[in-house]
C-alpha cells in the first residue's frame, strides 16, 4: 500500500521547489555579495553596459526596445505627456512632487516587470541646498550653510532635504560639492563649503550621513580639484600628491570614510595631464585601492567625451569610454539616450577589460540591492501628499538663513534698527529678486527682503526704489526680426574651409541671428574646429529712426559693412573686442548688411549688436534712489553679484553700476546699511568707508526675507562666520588663511598681503571675552589625546551666539606645514552676562601630517594651540609638546 506524505512535508517540498526555481538574486535573505554575483552571471554584455550608462529624461518618447537591456538610472522629468509638470527643470504646478513620484513608479514598473532580469533603476537628481524640484524647500545656498559653522543644523537641513527627496522616489543625489574654493574668482564658490579642508569635511560629513542613513546615495563632487589657475572652472591641475592629499582630497575621503558616501562624481578637468574621468591613479590607485572605496564612480555630464573634444587624449568616443572604464570610472553620465551608440562598441568587442566591466557593474548592483530597490521599487503616493502639506521644513529654512548671515561692519551700532524708526528706504533690485543661487528649485513661497522688512516693520513707512542692478546693458544682440534674407528672418551664411573667404563655400545656410560661441565645436561638422571663415549677408531694418550704435562683439578677426560701406574694420587676430560705431537708421528702411569673420585658432565668439531699444537709464534710477533715501531715516541698499557654473569672475567688485548707487546714497548723509547677495567674496575698496554697516546674507533661501528682517531689527543676533577669505583686491589671489610659510613675506610693494575680511570672521550685536585657557596635559605621547579648555563670556547686553575656533600650528616639522590650520569649532549660545567653559579634544589625527615619504605621522615636537574668533583674531594661545 502506497504511503501518503504528511501535508506539512508536502508543503515543505513545494516551498523548496519554488525557492529552487527562483533566481538567487531575487532572494532578499541572501547576502548582497551573493545576490550580485548571481545576477552578474546571468547578464549579457549589452545588459552590463546599460547598467553603466545614465541619462536625464524618461520613457515618454522611447519605443519598446530602447531600454530592453535596462539602464543605471534617469534624472526623471517632472511629468508625463499630458501631465501638468512638463520636462526636467520645468516647475509649473504644486502637484509636481506627486507627479514625479507617479512618474518614477511608472518607470520602475517598466524595468522591474518588462525587462528580462527586472533590474530597477536609480532615479537621481540635484539637491545642493534643497531638491531641485517644484514643491521642494529651498534652503540657503551651500556656502551659506557652511557660514553657519553649525554641523548639527547642517544635519537637520540634510535630513529635511532627504525626506523630500526619498518621498519622490529619488535615491541618488549628485551632491554635495566638496571641492575647496581656493580661489574666490571661481564661479562655483557658492556651491562649496569654502576654502578650508577641515570645515568642508565636517559640513560634508554632516550632509551626506543624513542622506545615507535614510537610504539615499550621495555623490560628493567633483573628483578632484576642478578650479585651476586664475580661479577658472575645470582648468588643468598639475598639483603634487602632497597638496592633493592635504587639501583637495581630504573632504572626499571624509565623506566616504565617515559619512558613508556610496558614489563619487569625477571632474571635467585633467589631473597631471590625464582627465579626471579616466585617471587610473586617481580613480583606481587612490580612491579604490588606497582608500578602499566600495561604491561607484560616475562621470560629470558628458565629461568622458571631453577626452575627445577638450583634452584631445582619445581619437573618438569609443576610445574615451574604454579609457575611462579601464581607468576606474564605473558609470558614464551622458545627456542623451542616443549617445550610447558612441560608447557601447568597446564594451562588446573586448576592448574594455571584462574584469573591469564586471567590477563596475557589481558596484552598481550592490548599491541597488542595498537600497532595497529589488524588494521595494515603488514609493507611496500618500507619503508624498502628506509631506507636501508639512510646513515644518520652512522653519528649518528660516533658522539656517538666520545662522548663516554674517555681519561684516557695524559702525556706530547702526544695527540693529530701532523698531520705532519712522521711515526706511529699501533700495536695489536684489530686495525684490529673492534669488536662491545655483542649482535651485523654485522654493515654497519665496519671501523677498522688501516684503520681509515690510512685514517686520508694520508700523514703519517703507519706501522702495530699484536703483541700479547687476546688469547694465549698453547694447543687445540684433534680433532675428530685424534681419532679412529673401523674405526670411536672418542672414544668408557662407562658411569656408579657409581663413580668407576664398573659393566655394563649404557650408551655406540661413542664420537667424549672429550670436555664436563655437567653443567645443565648429559651426558645422564639415568645418575644422580651428580653421574657417564666414560671411553673412542680407538686409537690416531698425524699429526706430535715429542715430544709433551698431557693431560687433567677439574674438577679433571681423568686419562689418552697411550699404557696402566698411564701418567696423578689425581684420586681425589679437584679443576680444567690442566695437561699435554711430549709424543713422530710418524706421523700417532696409539697409544692406554684410559681416565677415575668420578663425585660425578655435574658441570663437561673435555677436552682431546695437543699442536700438536699449533703455539703460541707470543714472536716472540712481537719482530716484537718492531721492528716496533723502526721505528716510536709514537706507538699506541691496546689491549682488553674477556667478555660477562656468561663470567665473575676473573682477570681484559689484557689477553694473551698483557701486555708484552705494556711493550716491551714502552721499545723502543718511545711515546706510549694505546687504550683499551672492555666494563668494566681493571687493569693497570704492565704498566700504562710506557706509555704516555691511551684512553678507549670501543666497538665504526661500525664507531669506524673514531672516534678513529679523537680523536688521535685532530679533536675531547675527553669528555667521566667513568660510572664505575676502581679499582687498583681486591682485592678492589666490588668498587663503592656511598657506605654507613663504621664503620672504606675504606683502606686495604696493599692497598688503592681508585680507579685507579673514577666514572665520563675523561680528555680533554683543561682545565676547575669552579667558582661562588650560591644557590638562602639556606633554603627551604620539598616540595620546589632549584636552584644552577655555571660558567664553558674553560681556555685552544682548544674547547671542559665538563661534569659537581652534587652530593649530606645528612649530617644527620635517616638512613645511601651514601657518595655521583649523582643527575644531563650536557654535555656542550665551545669554547676556553668561559664561561657559568649553573644551576641545586634540587627537593624534589633528596633529598628524604627511612626512617626506607621504606617510601619515605625528612627529614629536611643539604645537601652538590657538583659540579665537577668526583666523586673525586669536585670543588665547598655549604650547602642547608631543614626546617620542
Amino acid at each position: 500500500m502506497k504511503k501518503t506524505l504528511p501535508v506539512s512535508i508536502l508543503l515543505l517540498i513545494v516551498c523548496i521547489s519554488s525557492t529552487a526555481q527562483q533566481p538567487l538574486y531575487k532572494n532578499p535573505k541572501l547576502p548582497v555579495d551573493e545576490r550580485v554575483k548571481d545576477l552578474l552571471s546571468r547578464m549579457t554584455p549589452e545588459e552590463k553596459f546599460w547598467q553603466l550608462f545614465m541619462i536625464p529624461g524618461d520613457l515618454d518618447n522611447a519605443d519598446s526596445t530602447q531600454y530592453k537591456n535596462g539602464i543605471f538610472g534617469f534624472q526623471v522629468s517632472a511629468a508625463s505627456k499630458g501631465d501638468a509638470g512638463g520636462q526636467m527643470l520645468n516647475y509649473n504646478t504644486n502637484e509636481n512632487g506627486l507627479v514625479l513620484a507617479r512618474k518614477i513608479n511608472s518607470i520602475q514598473k517598466y524595468f522591474v516587470e518588462h525587462t528580462r532580469l527586472g533590474i530597477p533603476i536609480i532615479a537621481f537628481d540635484e539637491a545642493l541646498h534643497g531638491l531641485v524640484r517644484d514643491g521642494a524647500t529651498a534652503f540657503p545656498q551651500a556656502i551659506a550653510l557652511s557660514a553657519t559653522w553649525d554641523t548639527i543644523l547642517m544635519r537637520t537641513v540634510a535630513r529635511a532635504i532627504a525626506e523630500e527627496t526619498k518621498a519622490r522616489g529619488i535615491r541618488d543625489i549628485l551632491t554635495p560639492v566638496v571641492n575647496i574654493a581656493s580661489d574666490v574668482r571661481w564661479g562655483r564658490t557658492e556651491e562649496t563649503y569654502g576654502e578650508d579642508p577641515f570645515l568642508t569635511s565636517e559640513m560634508g560629513v554632516a550632509f551626506v550621513s543624513a542622506f545615507e542613513k535614510m537610504g539615499i546615495v550621495t555623490t560628493p563632487k567633483h573628483f578632484v580639484a576642478n578650479v585651476g589657475d586664475g580661479g577658472r572652472d575645470s582648468y588643468p591641475i598639475h598639483w603634487n600628491e602632497r597638496l592633493l592629499d592635504e587639501i583637495y582630497l581630504a573632504p572626499f575621503k571624509a565623506c566616504i570614510e565617515r559619512g558613508g558616501s556610496r558614489s563619487v562624481m569625477s571632474a571635467y578637468n585633467t589631473v597631471d595631464g590625464t582627465s579626471a574621468s579616466s585617471n587610473k591613479w586617481l580613480l583606481t590607485d587612490k580612491l579604490k585601492k588606497e582608500w578602499g572605496f566600495g561604491g561607484f564612480v560616475i562621470s560629470d555630464a558628458n565629461a568622458v567625451g571631453g577626452d575627445v573634444v577638450l583634452h584631445y587624449t582619445a581619437k573618438d568616443y569609443a576610445e574615451a569610454g574604454k579609457n575611462a572604464v579601464n581607468g576606474g570610472l564605473d558609470v558614464i553620465f551622458q545627456t542623451e539616450y542616443k549617445h550610447h551608440q558612441l560608447f557601447i562598441p568597446p564594451f562588446l568587442n573586448g576592448e574594455v577589460d571584462q574584469q573591469r566591466i564586471d567590477d563596475a557593474v557589481s558596484r552598481v548592483l550592490k548599491a541597488k540591492f542595498e537600497l532595497g530597490l529589488f524588494e521595494q521599487p515603488y514609493v507611496s503616493e500618500e507619503a508624498v501628499r502628506e509631506l507636501m502639506k508639512d510646513k515644518t521644513h520652512k522653519v528649518i529654512a528660516k533658522q539656517s538663513a538666520l545662522e548663516s548671515i554674517v555681519l561684516l561692519k557695524n559702525e556706530k551700532n547702526t544695527l540693529p534698527l530701532n523698531k520705532n524708526i519712522k521711515t526706511i528706504a529699501v533700495i536695489g533690485e536684489e530686495a525684490t529678486a529673492a534669488r536662491l543661487g545655483g542649482y535651485s528649485g523654485t522654493g515654497n513661497g519665496k519671501i523677498n527682503m522688501l516684503n520681509g522688512i515690510k512685514e517686520k516693520a508694520a508700523n514703519t513707512k517703507v519706501l522702495y526704489a530699484p536703483g541700479a542692478g547687476i546688469r547694465s546693458d549698453d547694447w543687445v544682440v540684433v534680433p532675428a526680426e530685424n534681419l532679412h534674407y529673401n523674405k526670411e528672418e536672418g542672414l544668408h551664411a557662407e562658411y569656408f574651409s579657409n581663413i580668407t573667404l576664398a573659393g566655394t563655400p563649404t557650408v551655406t545656410r540661413t542664420d537667424k541671428q549672429i550670436n555664436f560661441g563655437w567653443t567645443l565645436f565648429s559651426p558645422d561638422p564639415k568645418l575644422d574646429l580651428d580653421f574657417y571663415s564666414a560671411r553673412w549677408a542680407g538686409k537690416i531694418t531698425s524699429p526706430k529712426t535715429g542715430n544709433f550704435k551698431i557693431g560687433l562683439d567677439g574674438n577679433d578677426g571681423f568686419r562689418l559693412y552697411i550699404n557696402n560701406k566698411l564701418i567696423i574694420d578689425n581684420w586681425k587676430k589679437q584679443t576680444y573686442s567690442t566695437l561699435l560705431t554711430d549709424y543713422y537708421f530710418e524706421k523700417a528702411k532696409q539697409y544692406d548688411i554684410r559681416i565677415e569673420f575668420f578663425e585660425p585658432n578655435g574658441n570663437a565668439h561673435l555677436k552682431l549688436i546695437w543699442n536700438v531699444d536699449v533703455n539703460n537709464n541707470w543714472k536716472q534710477k540712481i537719482q530716484e534712489a537718492v531721492t528716496t533715501a533723502q526721505k528716510a531715516d536709514v537706507a538699506i541698499v541691496t546689491v549682488g553679484i553674477h556667478e555660477g557654473e562656468f561663470q567665473d569672475r575676473a573682477m570681484l567688485s559689484l557689477p553694473g553700476h551698483q557701486e555708484e548707487l552705494i556711493k550716491a546714497v551714502a552721499a545723502t548723509g543718511k545711515p546706510v546699511v549694505v546687504l550683499l547677495i551672492g555666494g563668494s567674496a566681493i571687493t569693497m575698496n570704492n565704498w566700504l568707508d562710506k557706509v555704516n554697516s555691511v551684512v553678507d546674507v549670501w543666497y538665504p533661501g526661500e525664507e531669506g526675507g524673514h531672516a534678513v528682517a529679523d537680523i536688521l531689527f535685532g530679533d536675531y543676533n547675527p553669528a555667521g562666520r566667513l568660510p572664505i577669505t575676502f581679499p582687498i583686491d583681486e591682485s592678492q589671489l589666490p588668498l587663503v588663511y592656511n598657506h605654507k610659510p613663504t621664503g620672504r613675506g606675504d606683502d606686495y610693494y604696493n599692497l598688503t598681503g592681508l585680507p579685507l575680511f579673514p577666514f572665520g570672521f563675523g561680528l555680533s550685536y554683543t561682545t565676547f571675552e575669552y579667558s582661562n585657557m588650560q591644557l590638562r596635559k602639556n606633554n603627551i605621547n604620539q598616540k595620546d589625546s589632549a584636552i584644552v579648555t577655555c571660558t567664553i563670556k558674553n560681556t555685552g547686553s544682548k544674547d547671542g551666539d559665538e563661534v569659537v575656533q581652534l587652530y593649530i600650528h606645528d612649530l617644527l616639522a620635517s616638512v613645511s606645514r601651514p601657518v595655521m590650520e583649523l582643527k575644531g569649532f563650536q557654535r555656542i549660545h550665551l545669554n547676556a552676562g553668561e559664561s561657559k567653559e568649553i573644551s576641545f579634544t586634540i587627537t593624534p589625527a589633528m596633529l598628524s601630517m604627511l612626512d617626506k615619504d607621504l606617510h601619515t605621522v605625528v612627529e614629536p615636537g611643539d604645537f601652538r594651540i590657538m583659540i579665537g574668533a577668526s583666523s586673525r583674531d586669536l585670543r588665547l594661545k598655549q604650547t602642547l609638546t608631543v614626546k617620542e
